[in-house]
């Protein structure tokens, strides 16, 4: 074993002696330990709201979406579109066409986002996770049936249960008529409500029509606003995503779901790693209290630098002593702190310890959802901050060594 090892370990886990360097040493391992163990937790759960909020985005997010460039809506009965349809590898295909529109119930209104819908968006069973009143219905005896977020029945006050009253949806004509009663200028459809759905703010606002019933409130016989595909399992979708690129051209956008929701990937990513800056500032002042607890441990141990440097000891192994105890405090402290992060997670996975506050639809307990990667994250940062601490404990070891001699 290495002499400046095997010294540093006798200082640290020795237990013939308690002196107050030792218990010094220990508060800085329990530093260590403690932020170690935090960051560990904390990017779990981060991870794991994270994997809730995408779950619920990709109940109605599809894994690829195709939408014009420049125009708002576009032809989807081109020969290619039609091949497409038919690839093997398809699960659902669905075409949207959607737009802003009035709604009226009773006497309250609201501006939302009229979105119709081909007969393969049911094929999502995930839909029916969304409802929290009535069903995903979009179609009964030919009938179409709206589906509304919560965000509409907040606004509307709308009844289910009431098949007298429905939505009067309003859209403006493609052509203005010259006509004193402003309500000439509007497409009227009506329809009732099959069921409320809540996923998130962004989608909460939207009313699902079947595509007829879009077709005619928006006067659009022929195109649509986008298509979204969902594929079977296995499928590699980036390899499917630039193939379709390379065959429609600069006039198409096909979007992963990445593209379709940057702002939400990007303010997950800037949340998760602000917070772990925060957490690494604290996690630096522990480790660095070990500079602090190795200086007064050189102070403590000067009789012991003066035999080792009088038996032949040099300035390198003086340090590596000192540089190998800061070492020793800072991955100890570390490596409990990861193993207790990580029971502490999966205690959190299996019994819901913490509770949420309020009465959640989604989820009552704090999400977990650990990664290898932020172990190994945590591990390198804090090896990497206590090589810095320990090296400037190590350097500040062997000034004044010649004075030391003389004391001898």
């Amino acid at each position: 074993m290495n002499t400046s090892i095997y010294i540093a370990k006798r200082y640290l886990f020795s237990r013939k002696k308690m002196h107050a360097i030792n218990i010094i040493s220990g508060i800085s391992m329990l530093g260590v330990f403690v932020g170690s163990a935090a960051l560990i937790v904390i990017l779990s759960v981060f991870n794991g709201f994270e994997k809730v909020i995408l779950a619920l985005y990709n109940k109605f997010t599809p894994e690829l979406k195709i939408e014009p460039a420049q125009s708002k809506t576009f032809d989807p009965n081109t020969p290619y579109f039609k091949q497409l349809r038919n690839d093997p590898s398809i699960f659902s295909y669905t075409q949207a066409l959607q737009e802003k529109a009035l709604i009226r119930y009773g006497d309250r209104q609201f501006i939302g986002t009229v979105r119709g819908v081909s007969d393969d968006f049911l094929k999502n069973k995930q839909l029916d996770s969304t409802i929290q009143n009535g069903s995903f219905t979009l179609k009964v005896n030919d009938m179409p049936y709206a589906v509304i977020g919560a965000t509409v029945q907040n606004s509307l006050g709308v009844n289910i249960n009431d098949q007298l009253s429905s939505l009067q949806i309003y859209s403006p004509k493609k052509k203005e008529v010259s006509t004193v009663n402003p309500a000439d200028n509007f497409v009227h459809q009506p329809i009732n409500v099959s069921g409320i759905f809540s996923i998130q703010q962004d989608f909460d606002d939207i009313i699902v029509t079947p595509l007829s019933f879009a077709r005619l409130l928006l006067d659009e016989p022929e195109e649509v606003s986008s298509i979204e595909i969902n594929f079977k399992p296995g499928t590699r979708v980036a390899n499917i995503q630039k193939q379709i690129e390379d065959k429609l051209g600069e006039k198409f956008l096909v979007k992963d779901r990445y593209q379709q929701n940057t702002e939400l990937y990007k303010t997950l990513n800037y949340e998760r790693w602000f917070t772990f800056l925060i957490l690494t500032f604290v996690l630096i002042i522990a480790i660095f209290n070990i500079i602090g607890s190795l200086t007064m441990l050189v102070m403590d141990k000067r009789k012991d630098i003066a035999v080792l440097t009088s038996l032949g000891a040099g300035r390198p192994l003086i340090q590596g002593i000192f540089f190998f105890e800061g070492m020793m405090i800072a991955i100890t402290g570390c490596v409990a702190g990861i193993i207790v992060g990580v029971i502490f997670c999966l205690l959190q996975q299996q019994f819901g310890l913490i509770k949420m506050g309020g009465q959640l639809m989604v989820i009552d307990a704090y999400p977990v959802n650990m990664k290898f990667t932020d172990l190994i994250l945590v591990f390198l940062t804090v090896t990497g901050i206590s090589v810095i601490a320990s090296g400037i404990s190590a350097r500040l070891s062997v000034k004044g060594l010649d004075e030391i001699k003389q004391d001898l």
